[in-house]
């Protein structure tokens, strides 16, 4: 397997993986939504993991938020085919696309998840870089990953784009 920035002709595939990998539509209906938000998606940090048959078997999402002032990024969605879970895949396609991100130059990554899977990328309490969340969540969970070009900012409340309202 490798991994790969996602093409437009992969969009079904990877609207594939998200239904496969969770029990409804809303992962699947967010990273579709958040392609028509131009001021949200960036093409090159939606990296997909794929087969040796170039099928897509895993996706992670980086797409542009607001913090505080600042801009950063949010990582999600990410999922991966029920048959490829417990082979590395996520891992492999989660430290791809934070590699991409720090390669072009990205301060900072926010996500929402278990500190346990995440914290094995760097990802730290979000209060430890004055970042919070719109919403209270237990604490641990809303995480950030300062990347190389990290310089103290931004900080502040986070602001999602408009397609995460739904999920």
């Amino acid at each position: 397997m490798r991994t790969r920035v996602e093409l437009p002709s992969d969009a079904a595939e990877t609207r594939r993986v998200h239904m496969a990998a969770f029990p409804g539509p809303e992962e699947a209906d967010l990273v579709d939504a958040l392609r028509r938000d131009a001021a949200a998606w960036l093409p090159d940090l939606s990296l997909v993991a794929v087969d040796e048959r170039d099928v897509v078997i895993g996706h992670a999402l980086l797409t542009r938020l607001a913090v505080g002032d600042g801009r950063a990024l949010a990582l999600a969605p990410v999922a991966v085919a029920p048959e490829w879970q417990r082979k590395g895949v996520g891992t492999l396609v989660v430290r791809a696309a934070l590699d991409a991100a720090d390669a072009a130059g990205e301060r900072l990554v926010v996500v929402l998840g278990d500190p346990g899977y995440y914290g094995r990328f760097g990802f730290g309490p979000a209060s430890r870089h004055k970042v919070s969340g719109p919403f209270e969540v237990a604490e641990g969970y809303f995480q950030t990953l300062p990347l190389a070009a990290y310089d103290g900012s931004p900080h502040g409340v986070c602001r999602y784009p408009a397609p995460f309202a739904a999920v």
